[in-house]
């Protein structure tokens, strides 16, 4: 077994790497997307959903070769999310990553078609990835409806109508296991079918995509309020602006902190029968809890 820190730093490189090599170049007509899409993926971030691709792989044994596609997928399906949320039409941010937003420097116009392409082009990577065809079409259905009105684009329909009146505890998860957790579920179960599609395995890392989905969602609450923009990359404050229940709000930052590290516990309970194959995916658990952006 090698050191997990030493083996998500590997992947860390090879991410980046990869996502250069995949995205379109910026010789190629028509330049103003490919620059917007380059612009959005390539502008430095935590990759958390590719690097779990990675670590979910490794528990079972798949070299990260293997991996490279169906963690561009992720990624770039990350990344259109996060161009259409940051539209005028949607959270209407001027901040991402530190930088400016895809709409902003562009223009509405090509920063909605970056997003589609990028939408496009997680596909593509998945129909060549170097996995058995049974185990590609699991992969893009998983990532499709990940992506989709019973993932992530509901989830943001469900946001947008909870603007501005209160929500239940149950109302609140429901919508971030939609907007937050579908796709970092779908990172995880991806990694997995690279090797298998045996159900209970499957079960077990569903469910640790779940917990690490609603806690990440949680962390992402607390920072928020206790954050600053400039670590953050984005605007901090925003959700108490624009009259958002979250579960800081909720429950407050000392509840809210409690039921991150339940759910993080519930995650690395879920991973016991795998043993040592599931150090990166725990220590990918680890930082999304004391993350600080």
């Amino acid at each position: 077994m090698i050191n997990s820190s030493s083996y998500l730093n590997t992947c860390r490189s090879r991410i980046e790497g990869a996502l250069r090599q995949h995205l379109p170049s910026l010789h190629r007509l028509p330049l103003e997307l490919h620059e917007a899409m380059r612009y959005s993926v390539m502008t430095p971030g935590k990759r958390i959903r590719p690097l779990l691709v990675y670590a979910a792989g490794y528990a079972f044994g798949v070299t990260p070769g293997i991996l490279d596609k169906p963690a561009c997928a992720v990624e770039f399906i990350h990344v259109f999310s996060l161009i259409h949320d940051d539209l005028p039409a949607m959270d209407d941010d001027d901040l991402r990553r530190g930088q400016p937003t895809c709409h902003v420097k562009f223009g509405e116009a090509v920063a909605i078609l970056a997003g589609d392409a990028l939408q496009s082009l997680a596909f593509e990577e998945l129909c060549s990835s170097d996995v058995s065809e049974t185990m590609r079409l699991q992969m893009i259905a998983t990532l499709a409806s990940a992506s989709g009105s019973h993932g992530m684009a509901g989830g943001q329909v469900m946001d947008l109508t909870a603007t501005g009146r209160g929500l239940t505890l149950p109302e609140l998860e429901n919508l971030h296991i939609h907007k937050t957790g579908a796709l970092i579920r779908s990172s995880v179960l991806m990694g997995a079918m690279a090797a298998t599609g045996e159900t209970q395995q499957l079960q077990q890392l569903d469910h640790y995509g779940k917990c690490i989905g609603l806690a990440f969602q949680i962390v992402d609450d607390i920072l928020d309020i206790t954050g600053d923009t400039e670590v953050l990359g984005k605007t901090g404050g925003k959700d108490a602006a624009q009259q958002k229940t979250t579960y800081a709000s909720l429950l407050g930052l000392s509840q809210a902190r409690e039921r991150a590290a339940q759910l993080y516990d519930d995650a690395i309970a879920a991973l016991d029968s795998f043993g040592e194959r599931a150090d990166p995916l725990r220590e990918l658990a680890q930082l999304i809890i004391h993350r600080s952006y």
